[in-house]
Order: C-alpha cells, then sequence, then structure tokens
C-alpha cells in the first residue's frame, strides 16, 4: 500500500497560544510595555492595582490593534472607505497622511466612481 497525504486545515498554525498571531502578539507587548509605565507611576503612589489594570487595557487596545479589521458600515464614510482592512494598516496610513502633509488616494477596484 502506498502513502497519501491528507488535507488538514492549517489556518490556525500560525497562532501562539490559539488567540495571539504573531502581529498581534508584538502589538499586545509593544502596548503592555506603555501601560508598565503606568504602572511604575501608580505603584509609586502606592495604587497598584490600578497599575495594574492599566497594563491590561493597554495590553487589550494592543491586541485589537494587532488582530482586528475596522468593519463595514454603510451609515459612517469613514467605513465605507477603510470596511475590512486591518486597523493598524488605517492607523499607519493615517500618521503617514498627517506627517507628509500629501494626499493619499486609495481605490477600490470593481467600481466607477463618475
Amino acid at each position: 500500500m502506498g502513502t497519501y497525504e491528507l488535507p488538514r486545515n492549517v489556518k490556525g498554525e500560525g497562532r501562539i497560544l490559539f488567540i495571539f498571531t504573531s502581529k498581534s502578539l508584538i502589538y499586545t507587548m509593544v502596548a503592555a510595555g506603555v501601560g508598565l509605565i503606568f504602572y511604575f507611576i501608580f505603584s509609586a503612589l502606592n495604587l497598584t492595582m490600578v497599575g495594574i489594570v492599566c497594563v491590561a487595557i493597554f495590553a487589550l487596545i494592543g491586541f485589537g490593534i494587532g488582530s482586528l479589521k475596522v468593519p463595514e458600515l454603510s451609515k459612517f464614510e469613514f467605513s465605507k472607505k477603510t470596511g475590512g482592512e486591518n486597523i493598524d494598516d488605517v492607523i499607519k496610513r493615517a500618521i503617514k497622511f498627517k506627517t507628509s502633509g500629501k494626499k493619499i488616494y486609495v481605490y477600490k477596484e470593481g467600481k466607477n466612481n463618475d
């Protein structure tokens, strides 16, 4: 008998601890590092629990930026243009737009805007 390769679902194999992709883990760690600054400030004031909550909130924000996408909502013009894109890509484009002072045009294929 011969051996046969069985197809399998490999979608989640690039994830660490089932929820983190490498990009979302990096964003989470950087944001938690920013939260650690607040932790040290609050722990110097004997408010360590507030500092721990700040680290958790910053880490959650970093995870959201690294892994979530902008939803497509028809009510808002912003989400019509950026719907379905990663949040970090939208933030990077906004920072680039603000710093360069130039216009950035985003074209969607398949639509004819007359």
